[in-house]
């Protein structure tokens, strides 16, 4: 089975950027707990200053789509909406490399 991964490019609304950066890594407690998700990782750009990357690995895209049904995962989105600008998700397929088993 293909293991299915986002990059997802978050635009926050100017100045909010850190405190979406909260949100989403406070849903790291919950992954941590969900064996699907293989990685999860957020990243900060230092040359867009309301631009966050997040990359995510789960182990099919049923996962993934299960994940968002989890009442944590809800309400951390509730919170982080009003904070973002804009959303761009580009959906990966894994193949190889340092950090993942396969």
């Amino acid at each position: 089975m293909s293991r299915f991964g986002m990059n997802v490019k978050f635009t926050a609304k100017p100045g909010e950027r850190d405190r979406l950066v909260d949100i989403l890594l406070e849903g790291e407690d919950a992954m941590q707990a969900m064996e699907e998700c293989e990685l999860y990782i957020v990243n900060v750009s230092d040359t867009e200053p309301d631009v966050i990357w997040v990359t995510e690995v789960w182990s099919s895209p049923e996962a993934h789509r299960s994940s968002l049904d989890h009442q944590d995962t809800k309400a951390s989105i509730a919170r982080a909406m009003p904070l973002i600008a804009g959303v761009e998700p580009t959906i990966i397929r894994p193949v190889g490399g340092k950090g993942l088993r396969f």
